[in-house]
């Protein structure tokens, strides 16, 4: 491999990534969700496998500690919040809040 090759694959790398940072604080917008009793890792894990299956769910992220997941939309997408809450009732737990870009719910949303 030539180091002209290298550099080039480097820096295409380096573009996609690039690319992805700026998708994402294009778009800052997620939803948290406190769930009550999400204490390890495990019931972060089993949350986050029912969240990923949202239709428009990009990312999901989890603070143990503060009992709270974070739901990072695709691009020009925006999850539903009912069935935000749903896939983390589904998972076995019950939610507390859900707060998203247009508003905050402390119980299940009406759509």
């Amino acid at each position: 491999m030539t180091t002209k090759w290298i550099s080039s694959i480097a820096a295409t790398c380096a573009l996609i990534w690039i690319g992805q940072a700026v998708a994402l604080a294009a778009n800052p917008t997620y939803t948290t969700i406190v769930v009550k009793n999400m204490h390890c890792a495990a019931c972060a894990k089993k949350i986050a496998a029912k969240l990923y299956v949202v239709p428009g769910v990009l990312e999901v992220r989890a603070d143990v500690k503060a009992n709270t997941a974070y739901v990072i939309p695709q691009q020009k997408r925006r999850p539903s919040p009912r069935a935000i809450w749903e896939a983390v009732e589904s998972a076995g737990f019950k939610p507390v809040k859900l707060t998203s870009a247009s508003a905050q719910f402390k119980t299940k949303p009406a759509r």
